[in-house]
Order: structure tokens, then C-alpha cells, then sequence
């Protein structure tokens, strides 16, 4: 059988946002890229709970990271598009209300 859906990375993806924090993540992500003590300021969560959910949508390629000064920068893979407010797993899409 030919798996279209690439059924371990669309796992892995649906699977990371089994979570209601990292829901609120993602849309805090499509307002544009933040460190992890804004995350957590917006959120109203601890920091190291946000920099785990932060890991975990990481590695299942749904945001990205890049170092800048002393802040680690995380914003949403090219998956996700702000303007359409979609969020493409390559599977299946989401599309986040406003």
C-alpha cells in the first residue's frame, strides 16, 4: 500500500497538538514569533511547561527556533500560514478561527 498520508509524520503532528496549552501556543504563534517568558506571560503557565510544549511542537516540525542575543525566538514552521490561519500537517489541514 502507497501511504499518501504519511501516516507517521501526520501522527507525530496530530499527536503534538493533543494538547490544549500547545493549541494555545500555536495561536499565540500566528500574532508572530515570541521567546519562551512571553509565551509564558501570555499563557499564564510556567516557564518550563511552555519551553516543554515548545519541544515537543518543535520535534514534530510545527514551529521552528532560531537563537537571538540571549532569547531563543520561536515562531511557526511554513506549514502554518497567519493569513489564512491554516495550519497544513501535509495530511490534513486545520484551519484556526479568528
Amino acid at each position: 500500500m502507497q501511504d499518501k498520508l504519511q501516516s507517521q509524520k501526520c501522527a507525530r503532528s496530530l499527536k503534538a497538538l493533543a494538547d490544549p496549552d500547545r493549541l494555545k501556543i500555536i495561536q499565540c504563534l500566528l500574532g508572530g514569533s515570541k521567546h519562551v517568558s512571553e509565551l509564558a506571560q501570555l499563557l499564564g503557565l510556567e516557564i518550563a511547561n511552555v519551553s516543554h510544549h515548545l519541544g515537543v511542537l518543535r520535534n514534530a516540525e510545527l514551529v521552528r527556533d532560531e537563537k537571538r542575543g540571549k532569547f531563543v525566538v520561536y515562531s511557526l514552521d511554513e506549514g502554518v500560514t497567519s493569513e489564512t490561519r491554516v495550519l497544513d500537517l501535509g495530511c490534513c489541514r486545520l484551519e484556526l478561527k479568528k
